[in-house]
């Protein structure tokens, strides 16, 4: 009689999700087999982690390595910045107000992905192979991958964490809805003469949020939602005046500004797979969602999508892709993505509304936020660990008068 054996997972695609997928499998027990190249151009872009992100970054081993170089968010706030007849008051989060030291810390891309790579790359249990996925062939019982270098790998589940356009999710059948935004993110990094005191402003503007998020040092990083042509002229201008436009956008509030080396633009969109797991593949990261770029919420929410997708796993050792446990991970991940990508489209499709309604809305929600701590504190709480601000409030509910 053959025992029950822990069963091989393949993971494909090597930015941030996979990478994290790879070593949390591979620390859960799993025999891995990751799929794809290095990361080879420079990202300059920043990643804000939340507390609950950075505990699975920690239980890897990866958090240490790269706390210096990453800045604490203690304080975030939203300021309206449009020209509009009804504007909403300035809202602040305070991380103290629910008792953490920080929400979480910013890091440079150029620092997490490859402390995240050299973690994989010294992890028994991993087998790193640097081809890229030729073709799928997914049945009943397995997951097969054919290679570009002509390899092959067979498993029992696959993890698709190869990004927005993910060849594995076309391949498990699954479609998408999708929108493009008349939107595009200019990202960069920038100095300022004036201490951002850990503070992220996020601006909402006409076109889309402009986000300052602190970096160590004097120094932040700058997510610009413009319209496409706009994001390319202003990439096109020169340091000084660039430089310039910046600290009239965010009204001084930091000083002098001072471009760093280094600009990229990003077209928006949004894109919700209509299920997350399907034929032996579950889909995590951008392979599971896409939207704009506000309120912090992308890796957070693919390492939640890991974090649910081995805990699945380890209940299913002996067959992680079968089907029931591909419906349990659905079922567990649908109303927290669907929740954030739809706050998410709702908050950007509300700043590029002309209409009245929506404007009141989004002015309405703001405010009633600012003005009342208890809801404030409920959605800190919910932005950092889904469900825990209905805990803390149900909690508070039920403590008794003195």
């Amino acid at each position: 009689m053959e025992h029950e054996q822990t069963a091989r997972i393949l993971v494909a695609g090597t930015g941030p999700a996979g990478l994290i997928a790879a070593l949390g499998f591979a620390a859960a027990g799993f025999p891995v087999t990751l799929v794809g190249p290095e990361a080879s151009a420079p990202d300059g872009r920043t990643t804000a982690l939340m507390n609950p992100a950075l505990k699975v970054l920690e239980r890897l081993g990866v958090l240490d390595g790269i706390k210096p170089e990453a800045a604490p968010l203690k304080v975030m706030r939203i300021v309206d910045a449009t020209s509009r007849l009804i504007r909403s008051p300035v809202v602040t989060f305070r991380a103290s107000e629910i008792d953490e030291d920080q929400f979480g810390l910013n890091l440079p891309n150029s620092v997490l992905n490859p402390a995240l790579a050299n973690a994989v790359a010294m992890r028994d249990g991993i087998e790193w192979r640097r081809s890229m996925v030729a073709n799928w062939h997914l049945d009943a019982q397995h997951a097969r991958a054919v290679l570009a270098d002509g390899s092959t790998v067979d498993a029992s589940l696959a993890v698709a964490a190869d990004g927005r356009l993910s060849p594995a999710r076309q391949a498990a059948g699954i479609s998408t809805s999708a929108r493009s935004y008349p939107q595009a993110a200019l990202v960069l990094n920038f100095r300022h003469s004036r201490d951002h005191a850990f503070t992220s402003t996020e601006f909402h503007t006409e076109t889309g949020p402009f986000t300052q998020v602190p970096l160590p040092g004097d120094r932040s990083s700058l997510v610009w939602v413009v319209k496409p042509e706009t994001a390319t002229e202003l990439a096109a201008l020169d340091d000084a005046t660039l430089s310039m436009r910046i600290e009239q956008q965010m009204q001084s509030m930091l000083g002098r500004v001072t471009v760093e080396p280094g600009r990229q633009i990003y077209p928006l969109s949004a894109v919700t797979p209509l299920r997350f797991a399907r034929n032996r593949m579950a889909l995590v990261g951008e392979a599971a969602h896409v939207f704009p770029p506000i309120g912090a919420q992308g890796l957070n929410l693919g390492i939640r999508d890991v974090d649910d997708l081995i805990g699945i796993a380890c209940e299913n050792r002996n067959d992680p892709g079968a089907a029931k446990a591909l419906a349990a991970y659905d079922f567990k991940r649908r109303p927290d993505i669907v929740a954030r990508s739809s706050a998410v489209n709702l908050l950007n499709m509300s700043l590029l509304s002309d209409m009245l309604p929506a404007q009141m809305a989004r002015v309405a929600g703001l405010g009633v936020l600012g003005g009342f701590a208890p809801l404030r504190a409920f959605f800190m709480r919910e932005g950092l660990r889904p469900g825990s601000g209905i805990a803390a409030l149900a909690g508070g509910l039920r403590r008794p008068a003195r």
